[in-house]
């Protein structure tokens, strides 16, 4: 199994001059660091206006950096925001394409839709329509990283002529496709698209092992890719802070984790927000002692940490991403936690990794193929088909002397009548 470290930017209230700062500068002292000591991913969300929960709103800005602090780590998007209006799918192209050049091909293409109001409203996303909005710019971005020229669109949210989007990516044809999956009919989703499955759901093994097996199964009976290569992978997120003393690591990593939460439940389900002024740890405050408590395998001893995570590499997951960095969580108490976890569990999940991904892949080889033969591809242009586009400078000049031999024309003419 790999294992990533995954980022919201938590700041929670009250807030100090500085802080934003502090927070960005650790996360990098942090992502630096797992390179250093051999986790595989890191992934950065992408988040608008969501106060105390995520201050991520620029993730290709802080990965580009994590880009050249780290030489190994994968440089995940967790997630893009593809409805048109957050990002214009030929911006998303090109920005993946650079990040995975300045990066010498490290990146991971996380992609999503929201379900917060003060996104979707902000950005004037339709509610009825961002999942249909997902699926078009999923489809064109990665057409536009493949194709050499782009042959240009005319869809239901948006369109653009023929136009060839360079840079192109390091990985092609384009870096590994993944979606954010918050329930299982969206890790079926996933499957039947042949994109990594991103699951943002705290759950136990027995249930991960459906999701596994569901997945696995449709990607091998239904599969018709979106994009032009496929990456039957699931990855989940789980609680973590590690240290030799349980009850250290309660202290240390708890609060922290049920904030994460406790905000994101403020955000999507059952908050009220004035921005600007809304203070959510206030509000957790109050009510983290009748909080329940779920998903927390994460945060104990390293032998418990082990168990928790043999319990899904058993089921099939591929990847377990930490929320190591979650309400107040001391960004000493992080880097502690990682080196632990480096030294005396991780060395377990990696010893036959490789092995474990040639038999996965050769397992897969044939579905593969049989995916890949049933998707319809974008038409390539002809070259006599590929549009000419005339400089505007010279458009202007040649405007110009159309207009003095129209006015030189008049000008005859009314000397003739006279």
């Amino acid at each position: 199994m790999r294992f990533g470290i995954f980022y919201e930017h938590q700041l929670p209230r009250p807030w100090n001059e500085g802080d934003e700062l502090k927070l960005f500068q650790d996360a990098l002292d942090q992502v630096e660091l797992a390179d250093r000591i051999g986790i595989d991913h890191a992934w950065e969300v992408e988040h608008h206006f969501l106060e105390e929960y995520s201050h991520s709103s620029a993730p290709e800005v802080f990965l580009a950096a994590c880009s050249q602090r780290t030489k190994n780590i994968r440089l995940g998007h967790g997630i893009t925001l593809m409805p048109p209006n957050y990002n214009h799918p030929a911006r998303v192209a090109e920005r993946i394409a650079t990040l995975d050049l300045v990066s010498r091909g490290r990146v991971e293409w996380g992609t999503g839709e929201s379900s917060a109001l003060l996104e979707l409203g902000g950005y004037k996303v339709p509610v009825d329509q961002k999942r249909s909005q997902w699926r078009e710019a999923v489809e064109q971005c990665a057409n536009m990283m493949a194709m050499d020229p782009y042959p240009g669109f005319e869809g239901e949210f948006f369109s653009m002529p023929c136009r060839n989007v360079v840079p192109k990516p390091v990985q092609r044809p384009h870096p590994p496709l993944w979606v954010a999956c918050s329930n299982r009919e969206t890790i079926k989703l996933a499957a039947r698209l042949g994109i990594g499955a991103l699951t943002f759901a705290f759950v136990d093994p027995a249930e991960a092992k459906q999701w596994v097996d569901d997945y696995y199964r449709i990607f091998k009976e239904e599969c018709v890719p979106i994009g032009h290569a496929v990456n039957p992978n699931i990855c989940m997120v789980s609680s973590f802070s590690v240290h030799k003393d349980e009850e250290e690591a309660r202290k240390r990593g708890m609060d922290g984790f049920r904030f994460f939460g406790y905000a994101l439940g403020h955000h999507y389900i059952f908050g009220e927000h004035k921005p600007g002024r809304t203070d959510i740890w206030a509000g957790f405050e109050k009510a983290k002692d009748n909080l329940p408590v779920s998903g927390a395998g994460g945060i104990g001893t390293p032998d418990q940490l082990r168990k928790h995570l043999r319990d899904f590499a058993e089921t099939g997951v591929d990847q377990v991403s930490f929320i190591q960095q979650g309400g107040n969580n001391k960004h000493e108490h992080i880097c502690e936690a990682l080196e632990l976890f480096a030294s005396e569990v991780m060395p377990e999940f990696k010893e036959h990794e490789a092995e474990r991904q040639k038999k996965k892949a050769e397992e897969l080889a044939p579905y593969v193929e049989k995916a890949m033969a049933r998707k319809a591809f974008m038409k390539e242009l002809a070259d006599d088909e590929i549009p000419n586009v005339v400089a505007l400078g010279r458009q202007i000049v040649d405007q110009g002397d159309g207009v003095q031999k129209s006015l030189g024309s008049a000008m005859r003419n009314t000397k003739s009548a006279d």
